[in-house]
């Protein structure tokens, strides 16, 4: 790809941010007085900062590399991710299953399970979560490497430790609410770093129909193609988008992920908490103009993009903002991809930290601490898990497309996360222990199916990871409903603010259209449900 000459104004951008981010965390550090001030904001911001930084922090090694990747990989499919595979999940759980999460007054998805369910579940669901949030942490932590290495020259060994020593201090510094904070301001530099990219790439190519015609005719549709494996790119059908990516993993995902939660359980009152995610559905939709089509510009501008082994897809964005992007550009195109992976990574962090400290630490360990000394642990950890962070990057350059990587994990945790919680919130019969062994052996059948079933069986990764967490989320389902069914639930007494049907509805009748999660939610599936049909 020859050299990259990086000007003097680039390098200035990228340290100014980092500078920035660090300044913000020394101010909000003073502003932790107690544990749930470092883990949980202290439950007291508005819904359009959480609803942002909802957004944020799955706006990471995830969204950026991972998703133009699939965009010069697999083409407009790679929408399926944000539209079907997001927004009808992200309203599902705002209207449905955060006010639980929240009234419960648990700290964590864990602790909420331990409410509904018992000790048990809830230890399994943070051991589980612990190790899946360090492997998210070591994604966004290669993919900031990645960049480093590829865009300045430095060594990835190097790109990575300077990487983790930045999001280490601002993180351990303001905890939760720094984080916030950066995701609100990664948020906007995302869209004033790589927009250049997409409105470049449309002029150069004649607007989005013009980089269409650019791509193979099997890219250019949304549902066309879907009728079989076979004819199309990704190897999945159209029972495999809805029921395998948009039920299961989006549900299991949008659900379940503390990483994405922990911004919604922030909010101040059970409003704030559903409209959270009902507002990050509407930037949801207009997201893949950032993300997805740099990937499509990347296929006619590197031909050999993914059949070289040293162009893999992993690199479509780095290479289209390197061809695009002039001096200063350049510099805040470079800084917006590091933003949006360090607020990946210290999205996965900060829950991280949380899980740690409220269901394991304070659970096991040491249940009368002060709030200084949880605090302490919480910084402790931070430390802890951004090294393992460092060694779980390495696994996740293996892989030529993390998208593929991070759906393959996804297939083992979230689809079976995704079976305990929804039983958990719309069966009042599901029992603790019946929660438990659905959960373990849900995970266990995923990993099984992924070590035994050849992966030639499967047309591509993608529809491997896909098939493998419907099973895993049907065995977590029949698990968990026949173990329950030969054990004693718990009473309706316990259960009021837990599960949906012994709880009081929440009622906005008193408040305008425009402030109500149920009629937003309409607004945002019926413009999803339009896109999906012009680009069908």
């Amino acid at each position: 790809m020859g050299q990259i000459s990086v000007g003097t104004i680039d390098y200035f951008i990228i340290f100014s941010y980092f500078a920035f981010v660090i300044v913000v965390g020394f101010i909000v550090r003073k502003l932790i007085k107690t544990d749930s001030d470092f883990f949980l904001s202290g439950r007291s911001l508005p819904a359009w900062m959480t609803g942002i930084a909802y957004l944020a922090a799955n706006l990471g090694a995830l969204e950026l590399l991972g998703m133009a990747a699939s965009g010069a990989q697999y083409g407009m499919l790679t929408m399926h991710y944000y539209w079907m595979g997001a927004v009808p999940a992200m309203i599902f759980v705002g209207l449905y299953m955060y006010p639980f999460f929240y009234a419960s007054k648990a700290r964590t998805i864990p602790e909420y399970l331990r409410f509904r369910f018992n000790e048990a579940t809830r230890g399994l669901n943070a051991i589980t979560f612990f190790v899946l949030t360090i492997l998210f942490s070591g994604i966004s932590l290669y993919a900031m490497g990645l960049i480093f290495s590829v865009l300045l020259g430095w060594s990835m060994v190097f790109s990575i430790i300077v990487a983790a020593i930045v999001v280490l201090l601002y993180v351990s510094l303001g905890g939760l609410t720094s984080s916030i904070y950066n995701e609100v301001i990664q948020f906007f530099l995302i869209w004033i770093g790589l927009l250049p990219v997409a409105l470049i790439g449309m002029y150069k190519f004649g607007g989005i129909n013009g980089i269409l015609a650019n791509l193979p005719e099997s890219f250019t549709h949304l549902w066309q193609g879907l009728s079989s494996t076979a004819d199309n790119p990704m190897g999945v059908s159209w029972f495999g988008v809805i029921i395998g990516l948009s039920f299961v993993l989006s549900f299991g995902y949008w659900m379940t992920d503390f990483l994405v939660a922990q911004r919604a359980f922030a909010a101040k009152d059970v409003r704030a908490v559903q409209n959270t995610p009902v507002y990050a559905s509407f930037f949801r939709l207009i997201v893949p103009i950032v993300v997805i089509i740099p990937g499509f510009i990347a296929v006619p501008l590197f031909p050999e993009l993914g059949k070289n082994p040293d162009l893999p897809y992993n690199l479509a964005l780095p290479l289209t903002l390197v061809k695009l992007l002039p001096e200063g550009l350049f510099g805040l195109g470079i800084t917006a991809l590091l933003a949006a992976f360090m607020s990946g990574m210290a999205g996965n962090i900060t829950a991280f930290t949380t899980v740690w400290t409220y269901d394991i630490y304070q659970a096991y360990i040491n249940k009368d601490g002060s709030d200084r000394h949880y605090i302490k642990v919480g910084r402790l950890m931070v430390v802890i898990g951004t090294i393992c962070a460092v060694f779980a990057a390495f696994i996740a350059a293996k892989f030529p497309n993390i998208m593929d990587y991070i759906q393959m994990l996804f297939s083992f945790f979230n689809a079976p996360f995704f079976a305990t919680f929804f039983l958990g919130v719309f069966w009042k019969r599901a029992t603790g222990w019946g929660a438990f062994w659905g959960l373990l052996l849900g995970v266990a059948s995923s990993f099984l199916m992924f070590f035994f079933i050849p992966s030639d069986f499967y047309s591509t990764l993608a529809e491997g990871n896909f098939s493998r967490a419907l099973w895993a989320w049907i065995v977590t389902m029949v698990i968990t409903v026949v173990v329950s069914l030969f054990t004693k639930p718990r009473p309706e007494s316990e259960l009021k603010g837990l599960v949906r049907s012994v709880s009081e509805k929440i009622s906005y009748a008193h408040l305008p259209w425009y402030k109500r999660p149920g009629y937003l939610s309409v607004i945002s599936l019926i413009i999803m449900l339009v896109i999906n049909l012009y680009y069908w």
